[in-house]
């Protein structure tokens, strides 16, 4: 048997979420912070692409951990505990934006969400990569976060999600607690938006 095998033999497997949670409610605050450095880089990514900045990100983090620490036993298993903190995230991020004030010139697209489903285009281009895709983010970040800013929440949120963290369909509705095809529309909806704030970067 070689060193290395032996070495993967010693090393323990990582404790699922769930096992972590009931020890987390059993008073083992260690097993809570582990679930801290699961999530929070990507809690944080959510909360500073959708506030475009970073001393907005790093409280709406605190923020959203210590509400859930204090939830805990409120979190029935339904879903998993990722999608539970995700929820958490984003609807907190959504009210920390609603409270701050809204920049004339802001886009709402809450009213589209279930005519979009119908339109051609929708139905062509829902499932083809867009230019917003292909934009190098390390380049681009203060151009998009202030494209980003002129979403709403809710389609700012899904964007966020699913385009620069690679979350599927799926589990952003379980996370936002609405169907599939209205995921697909914001979106799409969104995209189009994007699009047109960042032409003068697309291919």
């Amino acid at each position: 048997m070689t060193s290395e095998h032996q070495a993967d033999e010693a090393q323990p497997p990582k404790p699922a979420d769930a096992e972590l949670v009931a020890r987390a409610r059993g008073g083992e605050y260690a097993a809570y912070e582990e679930l801290v450095r699961r999530y929070q880089r990507r809690v944080y990514t959510l909360a500073y692409n959708m506030t475009g900045h970073k001393e907005d990100a790093e409280d709406m983090v605190q923020e959203v951990f210590v509400k859930a620490y204090r939830s805990l036993d409120g979190f029935k298993g339904d879903s998993s505990f990722y999608t539970w903190i995700y929820r958490i995230a984003v609807n907190r991020t959504i009210n920390f934006l609603k409270k701050r004030k809204r920049k004339a010139g802001d886009v709402s697209l809450d009213d589209v969400d279930q005519a979009i489903e119908r339109d051609p285009a929708f139905v062509e281009l829902r499932t083809r990569e867009t230019p917003v895709r292909d934009i190098t983010i390390s380049e681009l970040q203060k151009k998009l976060n202030a494209a980003l800013q002129t979403l709403s929440e809710k389609h700012r949120s899904v964007v966020v999600m699913h385009d620069i963290q690679g979350m599927p369909h799926e589990e952003i509705a379980r996370i936002m607690k609405c169907s599939v095809g209205t995921i697909r529309s914001r979106l799409f909806y969104a995209r189009q938006h994007l699009q047109k704030e960042l032409a003068e970067f697309a291919p």
